[in-house]
C-alpha cells in the first residue's frame, strides 16, 4: 500500500490571507499532495506572544478561510499544545500517529534560510521533506548554499518550487484595518466579516 502524501503548512495566521492560501494550493498541486494540513501556531518561541492575537481567533479565521477547499484541513495540534510550540515535536506526533503518511513541510525561502537555528532541526529533517517556495528577495546562490549545508549537516530532503509572489503581509493587512481601509481581495470575505464582528486589529 502506497504512502499518503500530506503537506503541513504552519504559521501565525494573524490573519490568514490570500498569499498563504495561494502558497498552500501551489504546493498541493506541484508536489501532488493528497491534502494540506493548515496549522495555526500556538505559543511560538520565535514570536512576541503579546503582539499575537489569541489562538482562538486565529484558529477560527483559518477554519473560515479554508472551509471551501476539501483538500485543505485545519490542524489544531500546535494551537492546543501548552507552553512553547516546537516544530520538531509536531512532526514527531504526526509521524507517530500516522505511519502510513509521508509529510511535506511547506515554507517560504525566508523560513528556509533560518531553519538551522531552530530547536532540534535534525528531528524535523529526518521526518519530512521540505517544500520551499523561492522568493525574489533571497538570491538563488544563498538558497543553494543553504541547501548544501542542510544536506551535508542533516541529510535534508528539499524541493524548491516557484510560486507567483503575492506581496501581502499580515502586518500590512492589520495596518489597513487600523486605518479603516478595505481588505477586500486580500482576505477571504468570511475572514473579513469575522474580524469586523470581533473588533480585531482596531
Amino acid at each position: 500500500m502506497s504512502q499518503k502524501k500530506v503537506g503541513v503548512f504552519g504559521g501565525t495566521f494573524d490573519p490568514i490571507h490570500m498569499g498563504h492560501l495561494i502558497l498552500a494550493q501551489n504546493a498541493l498541486e506541484e508536489v501532488g499532495l493528497d491534502k494540506v494540513l493548515i496549522m495555526p501556531s500556538g505559543c511560538s518561541y520565535l514570536k512576541d506572544i503579546d503582539k499575537v492575537s489569541p489562538k482562538e481567533h486565529r484558529v477560527e479565521m483559518t477554519r473560515l478561510a479554508i472551509e471551501d477547499n476539501d483538500r485543505f484541513e485545519l490542524s489544531t495540534i500546535e494551537a492546543e499544545r501548552e507552553g512553547n510550540s516546537y516544530t520538531y515535536e509536531t512532526f514527531k506526533i504526526l509521524c507517530r500517529e500516522n505511519p502510513d503518511t509521508d509529510y511535506y513541510y511547506i515554507i517560504g525561502a525566508d523560513v528556509f534560510m533560518s531553519m538551522k537555528t531552530w530547536n532540534r532541526p535534525e528531528e524535523i529533517f529526518k521526518r519530512c521533506t521540505i517544500v520551499c517556495a523561492r522568493r525574489d528577495n533571497i538570491p538563488k546562490k544563498d538558497l543553494d548554499d543553504m541547501l548544501v549545508f542542510l544536506q551535508k549537516e542533516y541529510d535534508a530532503k528539499v524541493m524548491f518550487m516557484d510560486v507567483p509572489e503575492v506581496r501581502i503581509s499580515s502586518t500590512d493587512i492589520k495596518d489597513l484595518i487600523k486605518r479603516g481601509m478595505s481588505c477586500r481581495y486580500y482576505l477571504n470575505e468570511k475572514v473579513i466579516d469575522y474580524i469586523k464582528e470581533n473588533g480585531l486589529y482596531r
